[in-house]
């Protein structure tokens, strides 16, 4: 095996779309790969002092597109998939050199940013509102829907395109402009699709302000000016649960909006008539797929006692034949993120040994190939109780083993955590799958049968509870989310009655 040198590049994409090389090699901040920790960028952080600039723009490209109508502007967003589906191949590469994806894992990210702008295309002419009986005579009632204004997207490394798109997507058809603020560590795929944007709306014509979207790549002091914007009312951000902690309080304190899609601490049930094989690649691809750096990877794996030992000896056979390296040589596990992420996993694991348990893996891997780059052995643990290192997320492929004797024991494991965003069961008993989606089953925002934690579909809202951060993005209504609801009553009679029978004569 030979060391891939990535050096700083040209990226095909960039080149296609005429990005100006200055952007993404003319600046001071260094943008390293993941793959093998070497340079692919030079980026200049905007100032946070530059920030309010960006918004007053953002916010004169909202007054001019909440006047297009929605399905006009669903037309856009229909362009934008055009563009993606043109380069989604190019984009993928971006993906994976910057957070490390393997290939099949970035071009799956970037179809799902396809699937939204599919689906918001429909939605363009689905805003509906209600019509509501009155109680007085002469009267009727409505329920409109609104764009609130320029909407703000923070994201995170490890879904470095689609989570924008999943914002994008809707805040554009509901008539809000957007400024994004990504990742310090992913500045290159925000470069790419703030240029595949702009082709979109040059294909779109006139209709389409300047600085519909706006970009800010910068560091925390930036992102802080845009949270802190009363000209922005509403913040999408996905991230950690102490990021979400941090843009909550602050939104919240000049009584603006937020979306949050915090931290996971995801679990499989794992029942005695479950289909062991199947389940056993479940746990494997929710496992282990992205090295273990997916919000809804799944962390713990609550089996019981009668097939434990059956299933553990199953998957670490698997764990052993997963091969790990380059993400652009056919591995199906690439690296961390960077060193930070490596020693948190390595302490994760330490302490999970001082609080009795016994692991299997997590060693440090291919370190004479690439050793500026943390490639890992996904790890089990198998812990005798849920102690507290098993209560946090660590963001590295750590499956936490834990055994259940009855299935409320079970539930309750499921859900003696901070975090609320996916589960799953694997059962054939329907009484198990039924009270695992029922009010006294799983707490989490995603509960699943049968299927992993990970790979969501548009289709439904996606998003958890508790330390989750209670948001909802992508499919279903959330795009509700993005717009201001509004009631209203009209009179049609020549009389003005009140309501509640109140006579004021």
């Amino acid at each position: 095996m030979t060391q891939t040198t990535l050096n700083t590049v040209d990226i095909t994409l960039f080149s296609a779309l005429n990005v100006d090389k200055n952007i993404y090699q003319g600046g001071d901040q260094i943008v390293r790969s993941p793959i093998d920790g070497s340079t692919i960028g030079l980026v200049n952080y905007l100032p946070a002092a530059d920030v309010a600039a960006v918004i007053d723009q953002s916010q004169a490209a909202f007054e001019q597109w909440r006047k297009i109508p929605a399905p006009r502007r669903g037309e856009l967003v229909r362009i934008l998939g055009e563009v993606l589906r043109e380069h989604k191949e190019d984009l993928a590469q971006v993906v994976t050199l910057e957070a490390g994806k393997i290939t099949q894992e970035a071009l799956g990210e970037v179809q799902e940013m396809i699937d939204i702008c599919d689906f918001a295309v429909g939605l363009s002419r689905q805003l509906y509102g209600l019509t509501i009986a009155s109680e007085r005579p002469g009267h009727h009632m409505r329920e409109t829907w609104h764009p609130v204004g320029p909407v703000g997207i923070i994201s995170a490394f490890n879904f470095p395109v689609a989570v924008w798109s999943w914002n994008a997507a809707l805040a554009l058809i509901a008539g809000n402009s957007i400024v994004w603020k990504p990742s310090e560590k992913t500045p290159l795929t925000a470069i790419a699709c703030q240029a595949l944007f702009e082709k979109a709306v040059a294909r779109f014509g006139s209709d389409a302000p300047a600085n519909l979207s706006s970009l800010i790549v910068g560091d925390r002091d930036a992102g802080e000016a845009l949270v802190n914007d009363e000209r922005v009312p509403l913040i999408s951000a996905t991230g950690s649960t102490r990021m979400g902690r941090e843009v909550g309080k602050a939104v919240a304190a000049r009584f603006g909006r937020s979306i949050l899609e915090l931290g996971g601490n995801n679990a499989m049930i794992l029942t005695p008539s479950a289909d062991l094989e199947l389940a056993t690649r479940a746990i494997l691809f929710s496992a282990v797929g992205t090295a273990g750096q997916r919000c809804t990877t799944l962390r713990r794996l609550i089996v019981h006692k009668d097939v434990k030992a059956q299933v553990l000896e199953k998957l670490k056979k698997s764990y052993q034949t997963v091969s790990i390296g380059n993400p652009t040589e056919n591995n199906l596990v690439g690296p961390l993120v960077d060193e930070a992420s490596f020693n948190a996993m390595q302490d994760a694991l330490a302490q999970a040994k001082e609080q009795g348990g016994e692991v299997f893996g997590g060693e440090r891997q291919l370190a004479d190939v690439y050793p500026d780059a943390y490639y890992v052995a996904p790890a089990i643990a198998e812990m005798p109780a849920q102690t507290d290192v098993v209560k946090h997320e660590t963001f590295a492929p750590i499956l936490y083993v834990l055994e259940y004797e009855n299935f409320e024991d079970a539930l309750r494991l499921n859900n003696e955590v901070p975090q609320g965003l996916s589960s799953c069961v694997f059962t054939t008993d329907v009484r198990e799958a039924e009270i695992f989606q029922s009010a006294v089953g799983s707490d989490c925002g995603i509960a699943n049968v049968n299927i992993g934690t990970s790979g969501a579909e548009i289709g439904g809202a996606f998003g958890g509870e508790k330390e989750t951060g209670g948001g909802r993005e992508s499919g279903s209504d959330a795009w509700k989310g993005y717009m201001r609801r509004q009631t209203n009553t009209i009179n049609y009679s020549r009389e003005l009655p009140l309501a509640q029978g109140i006579k004021f004569d």
